[in-house]
């Protein structure tokens, strides 16, 4: 009789919402992302946002906050009604840079904050540093 085991599950690879409503952010993002080994979500505003950590439960989240429909402010609030465990780690990447914006983020859950206009290697950094903490 042959036994068999069943294969060990691969280990989850971290999963990247990105939240911006200019497409090409989101582009580079994603492509920039992908290429560190990354699975990319998107969304061009929070009400997608949203539908998206609900369905996919993205790992981290790079999130905008001025974008029409529904800003990232909004979508952190909404966020804060989740369990802890199903909220994914935010990185704020805004021209609002100010130190009320960066305080009022830090109040509403993100655990970082990266200036627009940002460096793709900054933020995947920013990223890396992120997942290592978890």
């Amino acid at each position: 009789m042959h036994n068999e085991s069943a294969p060990a599950p691969a280990p989850s690879l971290p999963s990247v919402l990105v939240v911006d409503d200019e497409p090409q952010v989101v582009w580079v993002l994603q492509f920039s992302l992908e290429a560190e080994g990354y699975t990319t979500y998107a969304a061009n505003n929070g009400v997608e946002a949203l539908a998206e950590i609900s369905e996919h439960r993205p790992t981290m989240m790079v999130l905008d906050i001025m974008m029409p429909t529904m800003d990232g402010w909004a979508v952190l609030e909404e966020m804060l009604k989740l369990p802890e465990e199903e909220r994914p780690r935010v990185v704020i990447v805004s021209a609002l840079s100010s130190l009320r914006d960066r305080a009022k983020a830090n109040e509403l859950g993100a655990q970082a904050y990266v200036p627009k206009p940002f460096n793709v290697e900054d933020l995947l950094e920013v990223l890396h540093d992120l997942e290592r903490a978890s």
